[in-house]
């Protein structure tokens, strides 16, 4: 069982942008925030955004994938157009990915 994820960032408050509006869309919502980190979730945290602890910078992990569930198709579009708007890389449209299921719909992108 995953009890949170946590990503690293060198900017907090750009990350904090970017990630704010898209949380909003799953029912997710700051539960606790500081100048070093950003902590999401519902009522426990699930999803955080932190300054690396060993104060070197954070870099992107390859393969690293992080996957949030929303309640419906329409969340998934909306949920990408957001993460477009605020900055994202589209590295895909939603839609449904077979490899998984008939009716897993994913999105692919990328800050």
């Amino acid at each position: 069982m995953i009890h949170y994820v946590s990503v690293g960032s060198n900017d907090i408050k750009r990350a904090r942008s970017f990630y704010d509006p898209l949380m909003s869309l799953i029912g997710f919502r700051v539960l606790k925030s500081s100048a070093a980190s950003v902590h999401y979730g519902a009522s426990d945290i699930v999803f955080s955004l932190e300054t690396p602890e060993n104060g070197r910078p954070a870099t992107a992990g390859n393969g690293v994938h992080v996957a949030f569930q929303a309640p419906d198709r329409e969340t998934v579009r909306r949920f990408h157009k957001t993460a477009i708007e605020n900055g994202g890389a589209d590295e895909g449209p939603p839609g449904i990915r077979n490899q998984y299921n008939a009716n897993y719909t994913a999105l692919l992108c990328g800050t």
